[in-house]
């Protein structure tokens, strides 16, 4: 079995092909548990079943063209294209949080202005909605691989980190944890994966610890004065959090920890194999969030602990595989962009399963590729797009490619070809060894005869 194993990872492109199969997996169970999450409740107020899911498959196909293009781009584009992505998520992020803030100071009844309209996580120009703190990771892990690629070996000075890098990270901090906590985590693990990638002294994740800290107790403590779905004059949603995951069950106010104890219940009801799919009962609003955040628990419930294993699993494979990636490309920027892609999918994937069953605080987050949501899931798989390409830029998979490249028409449908890497070093044949070997042993003995 093992040796098996060990010869299918062995060829040039296992890596590409694993990517595809665990994130082709994860999104048709994504779209069949956001179909069953959502059924009875949609037929009930719309009267069709297919509401939910069929907007779930509109932005899933959204997110395959994303794949296809992301796919297709060098990493040279790719570096080019990050602060202007950045750039956009900053100014989006911008206008959400002004428009936020002047409702939480009462300047504006509702979060308006013109065309531009706000919902807590939403920036809605006219009639698009789009969620910006998505768009700012991927424009942190291509700005700032590009930025730490630049800088290379003077990453070890402190005044190379300070500038640009820290500044525009706390700008993010900032913009992003002020409406969504969960997000700037996700951020704070992806530069963390992108700064080890990258080497860098581990006192300088000492200062980020402290300095996370010391952010997330600030924005835990703006959530009074308004920030994300806070209101002021009203109990902390963000403290009580913390509190409720700080309390065992059995002495928290049941207010508060509904939706942690509806989740728990339905992983208890589930079992080892579930109720079967589609008859879940806790999605018909009894569980808040059911088809989003809390859809691992609608999975517990319907498909058991087996359902629940092998979608961890299928994160898993992916995490190999991308640190795989990351570890074979021999391109600076590569590595540390599929180091940071993969950080952030794993890091968002461990925090909203770890909220579920109780192992953290609930932080609101989605689970990639399973959750309903359009921006997310777009951006989710514009990422994976990125990691293929580079998976076809490892350097046996490149010269397998170019000995036996594809017809033209799907490189042209599907993906160009990689760029060719530079030929291997000879290294010495062992027979030559041997008689080098040879002739020093027979130097020695003439030198000890003179």
């Amino acid at each position: 079995m093992l040796p098996a194993v060990h010869g299918l990872l062995a060829r040039p492109l296992s890596s590409y092909y694993l990517l595809i199969a665990s994130s082709v997996l994860l999104l048709v169970i994504g779209l069949t548990m956001v179909f069953s999450a959502t059924s009875v409740m949609a037929y009930a107020e719309k009267g069709s079943a297919f509401g939910a899911v069929r907007n779930q498959l509109v932005f899933a196909v959204l997110g395959l063209v994303g794949f296809w293009i992301c796919q297709r781009l060098p990493a040279g584009t790719l570096r080019f294209l990050g602060v202007y992505v950045l750039g956009a998520a900053v100014v989006l992020l911008g206008l959400l949080d002004f428009l936020m803030a002047l409702k939480a100071v009462e300047i504006l009844k509702e979060p308006t202005l013109g065309p531009l309209h706000a919902e807590l996580l939403w920036l809605y120009i006219g009639p698009v909605g789009i969620q910006p703190s998505e768009l700012a990771k991927l424009g942190v892990v291509l700005w700032g691989a590009d930025v730490i690629a630049r800088k290379g070996a003077s990453l070890g000075y402190w005044r190379e980190l300070s500038m640009p890098l820290f500044p525009v990270i706390g700008l993010m901090f900032v913009l992003v944890g002020y409406n969504d906590l969960g997000t700037m985590l996700v951020l704070l693990a992806l530069i963390i994966g992108l700064l080890w990638a990258a080497g860098v002294r581990l006192r300088v994740f000492a200062a980020l610890g402290v300095l996370g800290l010391a952010g997330i107790g600030l924005l835990i403590a703006a959530a009074s004065r308004g920030a994300g779905s806070g209101t002021e004059g009203e109990p902390n949603y963000r403290l009580q959090r913390l509190t409720t995951f700080l309390t065992s069950p059995e002495k928290c106010d049941f207010d508060l920890c509904y939706q942690i104890l509806q989740g728990r219940s339905a992983i208890y009801e589930g079992g080892w194999f579930g109720v079967g799919l589609g008859k879940g009962a806790l999605k018909w609003n009894w569980l808040p969030a059911a088809d989003n955040d809390f859809i691992f628990a609608v999975v517990a419930e319907e498909l058991g602990v087996v359902g629940c294993m092998v979608i961890v699993a299928l994160f898993a494979v992916l995490a190999y595989t991308g640190f795989r990636i990351a570890r074979r490309v021999e391109d600076p920027f590569r590595r540390l962009a599929a180091t940071g892609i993969t950080t952030w999918l794993v890091a968002q994937a461990v925090i909203n399963i770890g909220g579920v069953v109780g192992l953290l605080p609930i932080t609101g987050l989605p689970l990639p590729f399973i959750s309903a949501g359009g921006s997310a899931l777009v951006v989710t798989m514009a990422g994976v797009g990125i990691l293929a390409s580079f998976a076809r830029a490892e350097p046996e998979a490149a010269r397998a490619l170019h000995a036996r490249p594809p017809s033209r028409w799907v490189r042209l449908v599907w993906a160009p070809l990689p760029p060719l890497p530079p030929p291997r070093r000879p290294g010495p044949s062992r027979p030559s060894a041997r008689k080098a070997g040879n002739r020093a042993s027979a130097d020695k003995g003439g030198v000890g005869r003179r």
